[in-house]
């Protein structure tokens, strides 16, 4: 009795360990520069890092990782978002994108990032709730 009880509890540490560490990597953190001229990715973890370094040296001056788009003004209906074109940049672990165009001050700006996105962790495989498809992660900058 005593080794099938044993046995429960490591079983439960173990899962519980597994199921902790997972949640604990942190995103990149996405912000703009001091100056608003560009926007800053930082905070990736290894294996991220070399994602993005592989993207940026088969392809500078796109980056199918990150998106950023204008978001259209709340008054504005018939308008979409529009993509903003520029070039990303690679400063030791942080990705830079600078636009062709300068931000606009007061307006919105939406980016797209698949940069450290997962399937899902260990604590969601077990709970059955894993998505199938890849979801970017999103954030609103405003200038």
């Amino acid at each position: 009795m005593f080794k099938s009880l044993f046995k429960f509890s490591v079983f439960v540490v173990i899962t519980s360990v597994i199921i902790s560490c997972s949640g604990t990597n942190n995103k990149p953190t996405i912000k703009f520069s001091r100056d608003s001229t560009s926007i800053i990715i930082k905070n990736f973890d290894e294996a991220s890092l070399m994602q993005v370094r592989n993207a940026y040296s088969k392809q500078a001056n796109s980056n199918n990782l990150v998106t950023v788009l204008r978001q259209a003004g709340e008054l504005d209906s018939l308008q979409d978002d529009i993509l903003v074109s520029g070039k990303f940049k690679m400063y030791g672990d942080s990705l830079v994108f600078v636009p062709e165009k300068p931000f606009i001050e007061g307006k919105n700006y939406l980016i797209e990032s698949f940069i450290d996105v997962q399937f899902g962790n260990a604590g969601k495989l077990i709970s059955g709730n894993a998505n199938y498809n890849l979801k970017p992660q999103k954030q609103i900058l405003k200038r």
